[in-house]
């Protein structure tokens, strides 16, 4: 879940607490506040009433039925005196309680105030009773509104805050999409800050910025060594390998010591040819190719095919061409053609005698992707993890494999903004697959 959405959802189940704890506050209040103003109001009826008792009508009333009755014409109010056992001794206590009653067929509920009193040598029992209907309604109409301003509240909660967190977190993704996700070379990061007011940001930018010169400085200073290295030693090493071509021309070498010869110089070619693949990864990766060629795919794979034609009769492989579209690109002619000489080299080197060899392309979606398949060994999850690290060798008899090949098939790939991708089932073979952006498409039916 995104940090907008999170923060947007902490927000709005904040406010929805506090609207929940409000509303319960304010019915529980008004409840309290009505039940009080009743029962103030039941005190004054109380009152008056006392006042009253010694009224012709109500003394003459309580003298024959011995009980008073009143409640107007709404039922919303009623008074009544009953008389009940004597007690002298009665106290000016008062109880409120809430009944409900019926009254010739109608029925309400009342809050009701109930006393004792003595009038004329008798104990009565007063009740006051005023209808709580009106109370109930507000409560209902109260719940009602408090869960209409609930929902409306959590809507606009939630729009407001994922509104309000997109433009709060901008410069973070800003942040994370120029100079994280975009970054295909440290050496070309962009130190350009992010504008932004909230310190975190900038501290998450500067922190990122100087991370990612720190690591420039580390990829300047191990290609610097690779290349210095390389170019100090293939001066020595073409030296010894020129004495030594020398000296096998000597004819009073023994048999045993030309055989040492040519040991040793098949060793100075294969640490040469490791030395100039070094180079190549270096420049490659160093910017040091231009890339204003048009190279026509199509042609360059006719041209790997007749060269390794031999190689391919060696193994009694079958070589399938089923290029269907002349594609051109912009790029390096030697380094294209060296990327697909590697790839096709590779599914020479390693597939099984009187294997098959299929390369194919496809157009779908704006990009242009040519696949090469091969019936070899094949290669398991873990060795496909590591196909493109440097001196990473496949577990095979083949002797001039130096685990360089698919590294600079890696760099090559990455200078011309190509994706590589290795599908491969250990036993059944492997399929390469280079996928080219065509934004404007220069392809031709073959």
């Amino acid at each position: 879940m995104k940090l907008q959405v999170k923060l947007a959802l902490y927000n709005t189940l904040t406010k929805v607490a506090i609207i929940l704890f409000t509303g319960l506050l304010i019915l529980l209040s008004i409840e309290k506040i009505s039940y009080n103003h009743i029962e103030l109001r039941l005190e004054n009826d109380k009152e008056q009433t006392l006042k009253n008792l010694s009224s012709s009508e109500i003394s003459s009333i309580l003298g024959d039925k011995k009980a008073y009755t009143d409640y107007n014409i709404l039922k919303e109010e009623f008074i009544t005196i009953t008389q009940t056992k004597y007690n002298p001794e009665v106290t000016k206590e008062v109880k409120f309680t809430t009944e409900t009653r019926d009254f010739d067929k109608y029925t309400q509920t009342y809050r009701i105030l109930t006393h004792r009193l003595n009038f004329n040598g008798h104990t009565y029992i007063l009740h006051i009773g005023v209808a709580i209907e009106s109370v109930e309604e507000l409560k209902s109409i109260i719940k009602k509104f408090t869960i209409l301003v609930l929902v409306v509240a959590l809507v606009l909660t939630l729009i407001s805050d994922l509104v309000f967190t997109k433009f709060l977190l901008a410069p973070f993704y800003q942040i994370i999409d120029r100079k994280l996700i975009k970054v295909n070379d440290p050496m070309n990061f962009d130190y350009e800050k992010i504008k932004t007011t909230t310190q975190d940001f900038e501290l998450l930018d500067d922190s990122i910025s100087s991370l990612m010169k720190k690591i420039s400085n580390l990829f300047i200073l191990e290609k610097q060594f690779i290349a210095n290295v390389s170019h100090e030693l293939l001066t020595p090493i073409s030296i010894i390998s020129s004495r030594l071509e020398n000296i096998l021309l000597q004819e009073e070498l023994s048999e045993g010591s030309e055989n040492k010869m040519h040991a040793s110089l098949k060793t100075l070619n294969r640490l040469k040819s490791i030395i100039n693949s070094l180079l190549l990864i270096s420049k490659v990766e160093n910017n040091q190719y231009d890339k204003a060629d048009m190279v026509m795919i199509a042609a360059v794979v006719m041209e790997i095919q007749e060269e390794l034609e031999d190689r391919i009769e060696e193994r009694q492989l079958t070589f399938s061409n089923n290029l269907k579209y002349i594609y051109t690109i912009t790029g390096n002619r030697p380094l294209m053609h060296t990327l697909l000489f590697n790839l096709i080299n590779n599914a020479i080197k390693y597939n099984n005698a009187g294997g098959l060899i299929t390369i194919s392309d496809e157009l779908k979606e704006g990009t242009y992707k040519i696949i090469i398949s091969d019936t070899g060994t094949g290669m398991d999850k873990k060795q496909i993890e590591n196909a493109f690290n440097r001196f990473e060798k496949l577990d095979t008899d083949e002797k001039e494999s130096y685990g360089l090949g698919l590294a600079i098939v890696k760099s090559i790939t990455s200078f011309h903004d190509i994706k590589v991708q290795i599908n491969s089932v250990k036993g059944e073979g492997t399929t390469v697959t280079l996928v080219f952006n065509v934004p404007n498409p220069n392809l031709i039916d073959n």
